[in-house]
């Protein structure tokens, strides 16, 4: 289960006066420090996925790096089956398999040696490793690519490597940030499809997207970020019932514009 409490971060802002017009009228710059993240909560249960939504520059990014402990929160707190994150952030990164919005892969390696290098960095056996990658490689579809080096890889590729570097050490915790942004039809299918086996495997997701289908099919729970504060944390069936309708685009526009929580 992921307990996520009244977070709040801000980031200092170097020069106010090169902002844009657009920039300034952000209600969360306050003098020279701008408050990404304000008042954030949420929760998934085990076997749980969980949609967060907002748009663009809402917050979910630093958000999503918070849980992960890329990023020190301001205030609130953050637990992991009842593991403080905050305070003990070395076992909680043991727990958590994240995958950011930028790869990062390391382009002279493989993808078979990017895997083993963070299953390696999880103090994962050789033959653990290689199990783990044989049985990611089949439910990635990586078959034809993971012993190329990663500079030569498309978008879809890239990504489904990141994602099997994320979750090589069997994490108690999946944290996606737009994982099928860029990627194909097919490419796109291949990663809902897994992460609806780590719902099978009663393993709690997070994940953050703009497609609105994606959510539908996959969502148990949804969470609304608007300005960095929470406006929403609930079930599908609560988050749809914010339309008449029932339409996913009307509920997600009602909530960021009545401010609904």
């Amino acid at each position: 289960m992921i307990e996520i409490k009244q977070l709040a971060k801000k980031f200092s802002v170097e020069n106010p006066k090169k902002l844009s017009e657009q920039e300034k009228k952000d209600p969360r710059l306050k003098g020279r420090f701008f408050h990404s993240v304000v008042d954030v909560s949420l929760s998934v249960d085990d076997g749980q996925v969980i949609g967060l939504l907002g748009p663009n520059g809402a917050g979910k990014t630093t958000t999503l790096r918070m849980l992960s402990t890329a990023l020190t929160p301001d205030a609130g707190s953050v637990k992991i089956n009842e593991v403080d994150v905050l305070k003990s952030p070395l076992i909680a990164r043991q727990k958590i398999g994240f995958l950011s919005g930028s790869t990062g892969l390391y382009g002279r390696l493989t993808g078979r040696e990017n895997i083993e290098y963070f299953g390696q960095l999880h103090g994962m056996d050789k033959t653990a490793i290689a199990q783990r990658i044989e049985e990611l490689s089949q439910m990635l579809d990586m078959q034809t690519f993971l012993d190329r080096r990663c500079e030569n890889f498309s978008t879809g590729m890239k990504q489904k490597t990141a994602i099997a570097r994320a979750v090589v050490h069997r994490p108690e915790v999946v944290i996606l940030d737009e994982p099928t942004t860029g990627l194909d039809i097919m490419a796109t299918q291949t990663v809902l499809d897994f992460i609806r086996s780590l719902k099978a495997e009663n393993t709690p997701v997070i994940f953050s997207t703009h497609h609105l289908d994606e959510v539908s099919e996959l969502c148990d729970r949804v969470a609304v970020i608007d300005n960095g504060v929470s406006k929403f944390d609930d079930t599908l069936d609560a988050f749809k019932a914010k339309a008449e309708d029932g339409n996913l685009h009307t509920a997600f526009l009602a909530t960021i514009n009545q401010g609904a929580r």
